[in-house]
């Protein structure tokens, strides 16, 4: 029977994983969480040099990714070797299990989560910054006071007909042509909401995502979920980021959806990639999606992107503009987990998820406390601004006449 011996260590951020497991000097294997580096080995019981001074012994360890504090409240006995927000490693001598809200896994050799991003600032034309600069925390906070202000917006529920209902409105003022698909979810059934805006001929497809539905776990489905994070501040986002991009003209179509069944298992998000057809699956030229982005739970305020590394040049597009337009500090994963962009990863498609930082620390969600006053508009914009500069750079501005090309280096 094999155990563990590790060692946790501050990290440099620029700590090189390349040669863990490759038998050179020191533990075998290594992997970095936040800024901290878990060292291992594995060897039988009872090898002397399984245990070197300073490590621990466990039987093996095991990465959490949860939503919230969901795997901490279920398991308050399990203490975290390392805790970074949605991330833990974790003694896993016992059987832990995943469910919709947690997922547990072999810590593997050589990753790399919630990395501090060192991106250079994105160099912007005019025409990106004014969007950046137009992203109304006023509006936003609005929106959001509205949806909370529902008694609940569970999937099966009238108040999130009624917020589908309202979102469609809106977005068919604004021009975009809007349509609706049925969501099965367990024995009931939702929708899930699509708007479109062509482009002027370029072909791709830029799709921006956020889930419109709340829930309260521990009530059940007729319990109050305000879901004022979790996730009217993504759908409030969604709707502003509409309202910008409807004011300029762009190469390539503008994709917006509000999904339904996310709380219950990503129903919507799945059966909507899954719909898709093969020409539209390959034009698609990113993903943004929105979820949890209006609390600040950390000292520094902080945004976690989150993708796969199909979705790397994405995460490094939104990281050099949030250093452009945003005093964010950026942490990057690529360990996707229970959001919507999960769906579209699992298809090939370059999905990235944005998130408040340390979201673990936000104990309100799922809950009837998950209310308005806990979110920060200003917070919120900050991460709008970094999305809109991306999504321009990924659209691509049609140049109106009489007007100066932007620089070739934007």
């Amino acid at each position: 029977m094999s155990g563990v011996s590790y060692v946790v260590v501050d990290s440099p951020d620029t700590a090189d994983l390349s040669a863990a497991g490759r038998g050179e000097r020191g533990p075998a294997f290594r992997a970095r969480v936040g800024g901290r580096e878990i060292r291992w080995d594995v060897a039988p019981d009872g090898d002397a040099g399984a245990r070197a001074p300073g490590t621990t012994r466990t039987a093996a360890l095991r990465l959490v990714t949860q939503v919230g504090r969901a795997f901490e409240d279920a398991h308050p006995g399990v203490r975290p070797i390392v805790a970074h927000g949605r991330h833990l490693v974790v003694d896993g001598s016992v059987d832990l299990g995943s469910t919709d809200h947690w997922r547990v896994m072999p810590l593997p050799n050589g990753i790399a989560i919630a990395e501090p991003s060192t991106a250079a600032p994105a160099r912007l034309d005019d025409s990106a910054r004014a969007l950046a600069d137009a992203v109304d925390a006023e509006a936003f906070r609005s929106d959001v006071a509205w949806l909370a202000g529902l008694p609940t917006r569970h999937s099966l529920s009238d108040g999130f007909a009624q917020a589908l209902d309202e979102s469609q409105s809106r977005l068919d003022a604004l021009g975009y042509a809007t349509r609706r698909e049925p969501v099965t979810v367990g024995a009931g059934g939702c929708e899930n909401l699509v708007a479109d805006r062509s482009g002027d001929g370029g072909g791709g497809l830029v799709v921006v995502t956020a889930h419109l539905d709340s829930v309260n776990l521990a009530g059940g489905p007729s319990a109050p979920a305000p879901g004022a994070d979790d996730n009217g501040s993504g759908s409030a986002g969604l709707l502003e980021l509409a309202r910008l991009l409807a004011t300029r003209t762009w190469q390539h179509d503008l994709r917006l959806v509000l999904f339904g069944g996310e709380e219950e298992g990503l129903f919507g998000s799945t059966q909507h990639v899954a719909a898709l057809p093969r020409a539209d699956r390959l034009r698609i030229r990113a993903v943004l999606n929105m979820d949890m982005i209006g609390t600040r739970n950390t000292a520094t305020a902080t945004v976690l992107l989150e993708g796969a590394e199909l979705s790397s040049s994405q995460i490094a597009e939104l990281s050099a503009a949030a250093a452009a337009v945003t005093d964010l500090a950026v942490e990057t994963s690529l360990s996707p987990f229970a959001s919507d962009h999960v769906p579209f990863i699992n298809r090939r498609i370059p999905a990235v998820l944005t998130i408040e930082g340390g979201d673990s620390a936000n104990g309100h969600i799922h809950s009837a406390a998950d209310v308005a006053t806990h979110v920060d508009p200003s917070f919120a914009r900050q991460i709008l601004r970094m999305n809109v500069v991306a999504l321009a750079g990924w659209l691509v501005a049609v140049v109106v006449p009489g007007e100066p090309d932007p620089p070739d280096d934007c």
